[in-house]
Protein backbone atom coordinates (compact mmCIF):
# COMPACT_ATOMS: atom_id res chain seq x y z
CA UNK A 1 0.00 0.00 0.00
CA UNK A 2 1.37 3.81 -0.69
CA UNK A 3 1.50 6.14 1.52
CA UNK A 4 -0.72 8.54 -0.39
CA UNK A 5 -3.86 5.61 -0.35
CA UNK A 6 -2.68 4.93 3.21
CA UNK A 7 -3.29 8.67 4.53
CA UNK A 8 -6.86 8.80 2.16
CA UNK A 9 -8.02 5.57 4.19
CA UNK A 10 -7.05 7.27 7.55
CA UNK A 11 -8.38 10.22 6.44
CA UNK A 12 -11.50 8.62 5.35
CA UNK A 13 -11.80 6.62 8.73
CA UNK A 14 -11.40 9.50 10.60
CA UNK A 15 -14.34 11.14 8.67
CA UNK A 16 -16.06 8.42 9.47
CA UNK A 17 -15.32 8.29 13.38
CA UNK A 18 -16.30 12.37 12.86
CA UNK A 19 -19.71 11.91 11.36
CA UNK A 20 -20.35 8.55 13.86
CA UNK A 21 -19.95 11.07 16.96
CA UNK A 22 -21.76 13.93 15.89
CA UNK A 23 -24.98 11.59 14.64
CA UNK A 24 -24.54 9.81 18.39
CA UNK A 25 -24.13 13.77 20.22
CA UNK A 26 -27.28 14.44 18.70
CA UNK A 27 -29.23 11.33 19.53
CA UNK A 28 -28.10 12.18 23.05
CA UNK A 29 -29.24 15.58 23.15
CA UNK A 30 -32.76 15.02 21.47
CA UNK A 31 -33.14 12.37 24.21
CA UNK A 32 -31.90 14.90 26.81
CA UNK A 33 -33.90 18.16 25.84
CA UNK A 34 -36.75 17.01 24.04
CA UNK A 35 -38.91 20.06 24.31
CA UNK A 36 -35.65 21.98 23.26
CA UNK A 37 -34.55 23.11 19.58
CA UNK A 38 -31.44 21.67 19.15
CA UNK A 39 -28.51 23.44 19.32
CA UNK A 40 -25.66 22.27 16.75
CA UNK A 41 -23.43 23.99 19.72
CA UNK A 42 -24.00 21.76 22.19
CA UNK A 43 -24.07 18.80 19.45
CA UNK A 44 -20.85 20.19 18.45
CA UNK A 45 -19.46 20.32 22.37
CA UNK A 46 -20.57 16.90 23.22
CA UNK A 47 -19.36 15.11 19.93
CA UNK A 48 -16.07 17.36 20.90
CA UNK A 49 -15.31 18.93 17.46
CA UNK A 50 -16.00 22.71 16.23
CA UNK A 51 -19.23 24.40 15.68
CA UNK A 52 -17.95 24.78 11.90
CA UNK A 53 -17.20 21.15 11.73
CA UNK A 54 -21.01 20.08 11.96
CA UNK A 55 -22.09 22.37 9.09
CA UNK A 56 -18.62 21.33 6.93
CA UNK A 57 -19.66 17.62 7.53
CA UNK A 58 -23.88 18.02 6.80
CA UNK A 59 -24.00 21.54 5.47
CA UNK A 60 -26.92 22.59 7.59
CA UNK A 61 -29.05 22.07 10.57
CA UNK A 62 -31.81 20.31 8.45
CA UNK A 63 -29.00 18.18 6.66
CA UNK A 64 -27.98 16.91 9.94
CA UNK A 65 -31.57 16.09 10.60
CA UNK A 66 -31.92 14.34 7.73
CA UNK A 67 -28.65 12.17 8.17
CA UNK A 68 -30.50 11.55 11.97
CA UNK A 69 -33.31 9.98 9.95
CA UNK A 70 -30.91 7.86 7.83
CA UNK A 71 -29.26 6.48 10.16
CA UNK A 72 -31.94 5.55 12.31
CA UNK A 73 -33.54 3.34 9.48
CA UNK A 74 -29.79 1.64 9.26
CA UNK A 75 -29.23 1.00 13.27
CA UNK A 76 -32.81 -0.19 13.29
CA UNK A 77 -33.07 -2.39 10.85
CA UNK A 78 -35.06 -0.64 8.08
CA UNK A 79 -34.33 -3.37 5.66
CA UNK A 80 -36.49 -6.41 7.71
CA UNK A 81 -39.46 -4.17 6.61
CA UNK A 82 -38.44 -4.08 2.83
CA UNK A 83 -38.06 -8.05 3.22
CA UNK A 84 -41.06 -8.49 4.74
CA UNK A 85 -43.54 -6.47 2.17
CA UNK A 86 -41.38 -8.26 -0.58
CA UNK A 87 -43.20 -11.41 0.80
CA UNK A 88 -44.74 -14.06 -1.85
CA UNK A 89 -48.96 -13.21 0.19
CA UNK A 90 -49.81 -9.41 0.23
CA UNK A 91 -51.65 -10.91 3.50
CA UNK A 92 -47.96 -12.18 5.11
CA UNK A 93 -46.16 -8.98 3.71
CA UNK A 94 -48.74 -6.76 5.48
CA UNK A 95 -48.44 -9.27 8.97
CA UNK A 96 -44.94 -9.33 9.00
CA UNK A 97 -44.25 -5.43 7.68
CA UNK A 98 -46.05 -4.52 10.61
CA UNK A 99 -44.09 -6.75 12.91
CA UNK A 100 -40.84 -5.75 11.55
CA UNK A 101 -41.87 -2.06 11.74
CA UNK A 102 -43.25 -2.52 15.43
CA UNK A 103 -39.36 -3.31 16.47
CA UNK A 104 -37.84 -0.65 14.49
CA UNK A 105 -40.40 1.81 15.99
CA UNK A 106 -39.51 0.79 19.89
CA UNK A 107 -35.96 0.62 19.59
CA UNK A 108 -35.50 4.24 19.18
CA UNK A 109 -38.63 4.97 20.24
CA UNK A 110 -37.49 8.02 22.64
CA UNK A 111 -35.75 9.64 19.47
CA UNK A 112 -38.72 9.10 17.23
CA UNK A 113 -40.95 10.42 19.23
CA UNK A 114 -38.87 13.93 20.01
CA UNK A 115 -38.37 14.04 15.74
CA UNK A 116 -42.31 13.94 15.59
CA UNK A 117 -43.06 16.24 18.39
CA UNK A 118 -40.00 18.72 16.99
CA UNK A 119 -42.07 19.36 13.99
CA UNK A 120 -43.20 22.67 15.80
CA UNK A 121 -40.52 23.80 16.87
CA UNK A 122 -38.50 23.97 13.95
CA UNK A 123 -40.26 22.71 10.70
CA UNK A 124 -37.79 23.50 8.29
CA UNK A 125 -34.80 21.26 9.92
CA UNK A 126 -36.62 18.62 11.21
CA UNK A 127 -39.27 18.05 7.37
CA UNK A 128 -35.83 16.89 6.33
CA UNK A 129 -35.48 13.89 8.26
CA UNK A 130 -39.59 12.89 8.12
CA UNK A 131 -39.18 13.03 4.23
CA UNK A 132 -36.24 10.27 4.68
CA UNK A 133 -37.86 8.20 7.53
CA UNK A 134 -41.29 8.76 5.74
CA UNK A 135 -39.62 8.27 2.44
CA UNK A 136 -41.44 5.14 0.28
CA UNK A 137 -43.86 4.38 3.06
CA UNK A 138 -47.02 5.75 0.89
CA UNK A 139 -45.74 4.15 -2.09
CA UNK A 140 -45.53 0.79 -0.17
CA UNK A 141 -48.98 1.29 1.29
CA UNK A 142 -50.42 1.95 -2.14
CA UNK A 143 -48.53 -1.31 -3.20
CA UNK A 144 -49.39 -3.64 -0.66
CA UNK A 145 -53.31 -2.27 -0.94
CA UNK A 146 -53.04 -3.40 -4.71
CA UNK A 147 -51.88 -6.74 -4.15
CA UNK A 148 -54.03 -7.54 -1.45
CA UNK A 149 -56.89 -6.37 -4.45
CA UNK A 150 -55.39 -8.60 -7.47
CA UNK A 151 -54.70 -11.89 -4.78
CA UNK A 152 -58.39 -11.34 -3.42
CA UNK A 153 -57.82 -10.75 -0.19
CA UNK A 154 -59.12 -7.32 -0.11
CA UNK A 155 -62.71 -6.71 1.26
CA UNK A 156 -65.26 -6.14 -1.25
CA UNK A 157 -66.25 -2.54 0.35
CA UNK A 158 -63.16 -1.50 0.65
CA UNK A 159 -61.18 0.08 -2.36
CA UNK A 160 -57.59 -0.04 -3.00
CA UNK A 161 -57.37 3.53 -2.18
CA UNK A 162 -58.99 3.65 1.53
CA UNK A 163 -57.06 0.48 2.13
CA UNK A 164 -54.05 2.49 1.07
CA UNK A 165 -55.47 5.09 3.75
CA UNK A 166 -55.86 2.36 6.43
CA UNK A 167 -52.50 1.04 6.10
CA UNK A 168 -51.24 4.53 6.55
CA UNK A 169 -52.85 5.19 9.75
CA UNK A 170 -51.93 1.51 11.01
CA UNK A 171 -48.52 1.60 10.16
CA UNK A 172 -47.60 5.13 11.83
CA UNK A 173 -45.26 5.58 14.27
CA UNK A 174 -48.21 7.24 15.51
CA UNK A 175 -50.36 4.63 15.70
CA UNK A 176 -47.71 2.57 17.17
CA UNK A 177 -46.93 4.51 20.29
CA UNK A 178 -50.38 5.24 21.36
CA UNK A 179 -50.24 1.39 22.17
CA UNK A 180 -46.59 0.87 23.17
CA UNK A 181 -46.59 3.80 25.60
CA UNK A 182 -49.90 5.42 25.52
CA UNK A 183 -51.24 2.11 26.56
CA UNK A 184 -48.42 0.63 28.07
CA UNK A 185 -48.77 -2.89 26.02
CA UNK A 186 -44.96 -4.69 24.80
CA UNK A 187 -43.48 -4.51 21.61
CA UNK A 188 -44.95 -7.89 20.40
CA UNK A 189 -48.18 -7.07 21.92
CA UNK A 190 -48.35 -3.68 19.88
CA UNK A 191 -47.92 -5.67 16.61
CA UNK A 192 -50.06 -8.25 17.67
CA UNK A 193 -52.78 -5.39 17.90
CA UNK A 194 -51.96 -3.74 14.73
CA UNK A 195 -52.01 -6.76 12.80
CA UNK A 196 -55.34 -7.83 13.89
CA UNK A 197 -56.63 -4.04 12.37
CA UNK A 198 -55.25 -4.56 9.24
CA UNK A 199 -56.84 -8.02 9.38
CA UNK A 200 -60.42 -6.60 10.18
CA UNK A 201 -60.13 -3.68 8.43
CA UNK A 202 -58.86 -5.09 4.77
CA UNK A 203 -59.35 -9.08 4.55
CA UNK A 204 -61.88 -10.45 2.57
CA UNK A 205 -63.93 -12.52 5.58
CA UNK A 206 -62.20 -10.95 8.30
CA UNK A 207 -58.88 -12.12 9.93
CA UNK A 208 -57.62 -15.55 8.32
CA UNK A 209 -54.53 -16.75 9.75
Amino acid sequence: MTTRRYTQQARAAAADETRRRILDAMRDRLRAAPSEALSIERVAQEAGVARSTVYLVFGSKAGLFEALGQDLLERTGFQRIVDAVALPDARDAVRESLRAAAGVYASERDVSRTIYSMWSLEPEAVRRAFEVVERGRAEGESWLARRLAEEGHLHSDVTVEEATDMLWVITSFETFDQLYTGRGLSEEQTAARLVMMAERALWAGGAVR
